[in-house]
């Protein structure tokens, strides 16, 4: 549907016409530069000058506070849950709870509209940035999609179009840049539900990794990466292949297949979202972030429609996180090493789920590890720009790895986070 169409009211959900991207350096087109205003980049991206505790407390009412066990790992929250759908929708990435929270608000108006991710016609891994306005287009917008998809140039449209109460589904790049500039849109009011974001690629590369993996690529139509050490593909006829991190086609891949600005990222977690719906504390459920009222509000909304409870914490992070570094270092900007031979791999790959790190624990892991690429490949690409785009509580993550700022790297004029 195109923008003219929309301002009827009369569809489920509709993609309105946007510009095209201004040529950015370090860029996920979030959107912003799509928009009227594209200079707004310069004072919103999450890859230039990110301002976390300012941010934060503009958007929960305080910092993070790293004395406050694990807020130092994902942000300030209020709690922290194992979640589920009761009824688990049908082509969802796990059960389908963001999307269901998606369907709540509208059937409630709650909100005119859901700023959202569905997929191309002829792709199901092309995302496509959609403008949802009635609670069954939303079941368009379950699953993963691999690629950069301009969420936040939805924003004008949504507005010309009457929509003054908003819910925007997005990835950290794109919800930071949605909050610096929330206060000047002119919505009334706007839910983020956060989704964690992490080695995002286009979609081009995408189907590349899937050939390595498959001969039949173009029949998958699930991807995920559990948190049992497990990755799970579901193909188009209905079959399932499971197997171990440890045999994916790592050194088959190009040195570019993640860029630079998804190895750099600085929130996995989506911190400003009033809530997050991930996976890596589940344990093979979903993990929910609750972080301020408003993301209360959203599981309220949710009913005895969802099943919780206390999410595990087992196992030890530390020589997996050094090993990961390690390996970093070693492909000195291109893929993760792989010293181990072909043969141990997949006995390694039925111990890890038994030994390594699980639930909060597995998620503090990834963290770190994310923590220690993000500065890695910063000094080896950027270095100029660490001193502006790494916050403190990154350094913090990374400094029980031998990780820490030089003069020159030390965040700079910014507030210090709280602890």
């Amino acid at each position: 549907m195109t923008g003219s169409d929309a301002t009827e009211g009369k569809t489920a959900l509709w993609t309105p016409d946007i510009g095209e991207a201004a040529p950015r350096d370090l860029c996920t087109d979030c959107g912003i530069s799509r928009t009227d205003t594209p200079s707004r980049c310069g004072r919103a991206c999450q890859f230039i000058a990110p301002d976390y505790p300012t941010m934060e407390e503009q958007v929960h009412g305080r910092a993070r506070d790293l004395s406050r066990g694990d807020e130092k790992f994902f942000g300030p929250f209020q709690r922290m849950l194992r979640a589920s759908l009761k009824a688990k929708r049908d082509g969802a990435q796990w059960t389908g709870i963001a999307t269901r929270l998606g369907e709540r608000l509208l059937e409630t108006d709650a909100v005119d509209a859901v700023l959202a991710m569905s997929h191309q016609d002829d792709d199901i891994w092309a995302p496509k940035s959609v403008i949802v306005t009635e609670p069954e287009g939303m079941a368009q917008c379950r699953g993963m999609k691999m690629g950069y998809a301009p969420l936040l140039a939805l924003l004008e449209p949504a507005l010309k179009a009457g929509h003054k109460r908003v819910a925007v589904i997005g990835i950290p790049c794109q919800v930071y840049a949605l909050r610096a500039l929330e206060r000047e849109l002119g919505f009334e009011r706007i839910y983020v539900i956060g989704t964690p974001c992490s080695d995002n690629t286009t979609t081009e590369k995408f189907h590349e990794f899937l050939s390595h993996l498959t001969d039949t690529p173009g029949e998958v139509t699930y991807f995920e990466f559990r948190a049992d050490y497990y990755c799970e593909m579901r193909f188009a006829d209905g079959s399932k292949r499971e197997f171990p991190f440890l045999l994916l086609p790592i050194s088959k891949l190009p040195n570019d297949f993640w860029p630079t600005t998804c190895r750099t990222c600085v929130d996995y977690t989506n911190v400003l979202a009033d809530i997050t719906v991930g996976y890596m504390a589940g344990e093979g459920e979903q993990w929910l972030l609750v972080r301020n009222d408003r993301g209360q509000e959203l599981v309220d909304l949710l009913g005895d429609e969802l099943k919780t409870g206390t999410p595990g914490d087992k196992g030890k992070r530390g020589k997996h996180v050094e090993g990961f570094k390690l390996n970093t270092e070693k492909a000195a900007g291109g893929m993760p090493v792989r010293g181990m031979p072909d043969w141990l791999r997949p006995i390694v790959g039925r111990i890890m789920p038994l030994v390594g790190p699980r639930g909060i624990e597995f998620a503090r892991a990834r963290l770190e590890m994310k923590a220690v690429e993000t500065i890695i490949h910063l000094r080896l690409n950027e270095r100029p720009r660490i001193k502006h785009m790494v916050p403190n509580h990154v350094w913090e993550l990374a400094k029980p790895y031998g990780l820490e700022p030089t003069e020159h790297e030390k965040p700079r004029d910014k507030r210090r986070d709280t602890g």
